[in-house]
């Protein structure tokens, strides 16, 4: 239970930035010179009170020590023994049962150097730290150190030529360009998409109403409303704006993703093929999982729940109302935090831009908060028609639990393809599946129980409802995975058919013949004479799966991909490094410079410059000679798709005769 105790402090912090005091750590730092070659550096943190720092040396198993950085040591200078600290104070942790030491009001770090290049005079230094009170924020500062006390000047990074070079050979000599702006009929589907990605919030929301974290909240809430308010109408007025500011507050959680993309068009992609954070994000599921089964409670700290309910009395009118609304969000997260998470995780799985995705996705969830306490402030005869809070609600809370434990393997699934790994191959990431699926059908039927379940007693409706529901699923993959029936309900989640136990003669998508490396696809398709089907597509793209096992796999379709295309698959989150000699940096228009190390950032830069997107899947017709032979298209139905293929033959054959 330890690293996932872990995990919570960073993401809960990551969650609350910005709630806390402004600044807790107040740092400075200051150069001694010993001698012509030795110098002293100083590095001190006046600490806000209650906050606390943690030591370089504090003990494994706790919280995150400090950690220096110095630039350039090695080369331009040595290190002189260690960081040495100033006075530390050392306290047992209840939670992770360990000694851990710290400084409190003040930390004071000292390290000598010696210079091995007299010309050396600037350097930096990097410290990442975690500061704590009621909760932990991991933070990193950078010193500038100048030796002789002149102004620290750092040199702007410039791409070199030979990194434009290869910016270069990635830009394709393109006709037809006017065709990538174009769409077909059957293929702009953003608005639906997001409407669906909005359905899923929704019903997110309605599910985190059926918790006892929220449920019991509706009539208590209502009924201050109607009150205490004075008159019907401003109760109804008050009631309205609460739901307004439930939404805007949830809405307002998805804009750091605005920024993100505002920075780097592709960075969201890369985070969600990165391994680790994959790997985080399993763990953070399973302890998720773990708090809806009732193993240990996860709330926010109730200081902050305490402080905007003393806002929302001290304060009155609008502002009140609004803080009434965060103290919703914050003691509800309990409950609502895993479903929320469960909508981010999603929200990285649908296709078209992932900020765009995860607002509405936010939007929908928070509106589904936000209804019930404007309606039954409206029709407050309602009321008497909500069912009971009681057990019902535990099971709920066990049923998602369960849901969660099956999302945080398909992040594990992620981080398995990605990296090449060969641990979670298609038959036991479905087998991991049934058993989960199992597992919950012997809670619902009563077989075991969680520690937060109540007296036992006959089994209601709503278990034996879900229950039958769970069996079915687990039955539903048993036959899958035994090949007598097809899993296309589930077209995606599962690795691939070719990531198998079984040996397979390709690792292309259903047995096909395909490229790689673009270069190579081009050669063959000038030798052969056939069009490309250009295929943008990655490890962890739900939508690209189901594109392949149900659009790619009818009889027509297959035969023209096998037969008449040339497939040049290109995955944008590969992990795998380019040779050294291979690497460069890429520059983009708002002056950002970002290594290109891997073969996936290879190619999302390729796509990126050539067609103006990071959507996945996306396929582009081009002839040999770089003709566009129609307009791109993502993910479109078999009828679409086939009479987009033919399409392209027939402008391949017109462009051929000329």
């Amino acid at each position: 239970m330890k690293p996932y105790i872990k995990v919570l402090l960073v993401l809960i912090s990551f969650w609350s930035f910005g709630q806390n005091d402004d600044n807790p750590a107040v740092w400075s730092h200051a150069v001694q010179k010993l001698s012509s070659q030795e110098y002293e550096l100083t590095f001190e943190a006046k600490i806000a009170q209650g906050w606390h720092i943690y030591s370089q040396y504090t003990a494994e198993g706790g919280s995150m020590p400090s950690e220096f950085t110095f630039e350039g040591a090695g080369q331009q200078y040595e290190l002189v023994g260690k960081t040495e600290e100033s006075k530390t104070v050392t306290e047992y942790s209840d939670i992770f049962e360990v000694d851990e030491t710290f400084f409190k009001n003040v930390a004071v770090f000292t390290q000598r150097i010696k210079l091995l290049d007299e010309e050396v005079n600037q350097f930096q230094v990097n410290l990442f730290y975690q500061i704590c009170k009621e909760v932990c924020i991991p933070k990193d500062e950078q010193f500038n150190i100048s030796l002789d006390g002149t102004a620290f000047t750092q040199e702007a990074r410039e791409v070199s030529v030979g990194s434009l070079e290869k910016t270069s050979e990635l830009l394709l000599d393109l006709s037809g360009r006017e065709k990538l702006n174009e769409t077909i009929d059957g293929e702009n589907k953003q608005k639906s998409r997001l409407w669906m990605i909005f359905g899923l919030g929704f019903l997110g929301g309605l599910l985190a109403l059926l918790t006892p974290c929220v449920f019991p909240m509706i009539p208590l809430t209502v009924s201050f409303f109607t009150k205490q308010s004075g008159t019907k109408g401003k109760g109804i007025v008050n009631a309205l704006l609460y739901g307004f500011f439930i939404v805007l507050i949830y809405v307002l959680l998805s804009l750091p993703f605005h920024i993100f993309d505002s920075v780097d068009s592709q960075i969201l992609n890369t985070i969600a093929s990165n391994i680790w954070l994959n790997l985080l994000f399993f763990i953070i599921f399973v302890f998720f999982a773990f708090s809806f089964f009732g193993f240990y409670e996860l709330a926010l700290p109730t200081a902050w729940a305490n402080k905007m309910d003393a806002a929302s009395n001290k304060v009155g009118g609008g502002l009140g109302i609004f803080f009434m609304a965060l103290t919703l969000a914050i003691v509800s997260f309990s409950c609502t935090g895993p479903i929320l998470g469960g909508l981010l995780g999603s929200t990285t799985l649908a296709e078209g831009n992932v900020a765009l995705n995860l607002s509405m996705g936010m939007f929908g969830f928070g509106l589904a908060l936000a209804l019930p306490f404007a309606l039954f402030a409206l029709f407050p005869a309602w009321l008497s028609s909500l069912p009971k809070s009681g057990g019902w609600m535990t099971t709920v809370k066990v049923v998602l639990g369960f849901l969660e434990l099956a999302l945080a393997f398909k992040f594990l699934s992620y981080a398995d393809l990605v990296g090449h790994w060969g641990l979670l191959k298609r038959e036991f990431f479905i087998g991991c599946w049934i058993l989960i699926f199992l597992l919950m059908t012997l809670y619902l039927f009563g077989i075991f129980r969680f520690p937060h379940d109540g007296p036992s007693s006959k089994l209601s409706v709503l278990k034996k409802s879900l229950g039958v529901i769970s069996a079915a699923c687990a039955v539903y993959l048993i036959l899958g995975i035994t090949n007598v029936v097809d899993l296309r309900i589930l077209s995606g989640f599962p690795p691939p058919d070719f990531y198998s136990l079984q040996a397979k003669e390709t690792d292309c998508p259903l047995g096909l013949d395909c490229f790689k490396d673009f270069d190579e696809g081009l050669a063959h398709a000038r030798e052969e004479n056939k069009p490309i089907l250009l295929d943008f597509t990655g490890w962890t793209c739900v939508n690209c799966r189901r594109m392949e096992e149900n659009v790619w796999s009818q009889p027509d379709i297959y035969r023209m991909l096998k037969e008449e295309y040339v497939l040049i698959s290109l995955y944008v989150d590969e992990s795998e490094a380019l040779p050294t000699s291979e690497q460069f940096d890429f520059e983009f228009e708002n002056g950002l410079i970002k290594p290109i190390q891997t073969i996936g950032q290879k190619w999302g830069t390729f796509q990126t410059l050539n067609f103006n997107s990071t959507s996945l899947p996306y396929y582009v017709l081009l002839s040999p000679d770089l003709e566009v032979l129609n307009p791109p298209v993502n993910m479109v139905d078999k009828e679409v798709y086939q009479a987009w293929l033919q399409s392209g033959l027939e402008q391949h054959q017109f462009f051929a005769k000329r």
